[in-house]
């Protein structure tokens, strides 16, 4: 996967780091809530949910040019509806919205993980690892919601937020190494034009 066809411009490190600032920054204001408090408002998990969703989306759309136009906007749709309900629709319960989370968790992890694997960009092993590990916290869910309330909606949902943030850190590294190699590599190229123009013109 080039970087062009990736994300679409020279300056798509700097996009993902953008994007992976504001989803750990999301995730840390998460796990800080838990912190203060061992249940955490189910309203506050949805207004972030909200924002994690939006600012994914938005960037979809930056790269909507490029084969990662749909690797960022499912899951920033995904995520949107569902933050809404819960801001909306606060009492229906903690059990409810555990479970919403689980299949939520499910999905976007499952997605995510053959999405990378399958355009494996640059430092794609990341965003792998920080699938499953969202698809585990949906497993967790499914398997021990009831003892978990309501503590771990809260957990998995900051957890999740710092895990994505940091693949898109991680790829927004890999994104500036390839940069730095083209432009490296023209200049090499210009070097040697420049080189033969000059014995051609010396001869």
């Amino acid at each position: 996967m080039t970087v062009l066809g990736l994300e679409g411009s020279h300056q798509s490190w700097k996009r993902a780091a953008q994007l992976g600032t504001v989803l750990i920054v999301l995730g840390i204001v998460t796990l800080s809530a838990i912190l203060n408090s061992s249940a955490v408002p189910a309203e506050l998990i949805g207004w972030l949910l909200v924002l994690s969703g939006l600012s994914e989306s938005v960037h979809a759309f930056r790269v909507r040019r490029s084969d990662a136009f749909l690797f960022h906007l499912v899951p920033g749709l995904a995520a949107v509806p569902i933050g809404l309900l819960t801001v909306t629709h606060p009492g229906a319960g903690a059990i409810t919205w555990m479970l919403m989370f689980a299949s939520f968790f499910t999905v976007i992890g499952l997605f995510r993980a053959i999405a990378a694997y399958w355009l494996k960009f640059p430092n794609w092993s990341w965003t792998v690892l920080e699938a499953m590990a969202t698809l585990a916290l949906g497993s967790v869910m499914w398997a021990a919601w009831v003892w978990l309330i309501p503590w771990f909606l809260g957990f998995a949902t900051g957890l999740s937020m710092i895990l994505r943030g940091w693949s898109s850190m991680m790829l927004a590294q890999g994104l500036r190494r390839l940069n730095r190699q083209r432009e490296d590599s023209r200049r090499h190229e210009e070097e040697m034009r420049r080189r033969q123009t000059s014995r051609f013109a010396a001869s």
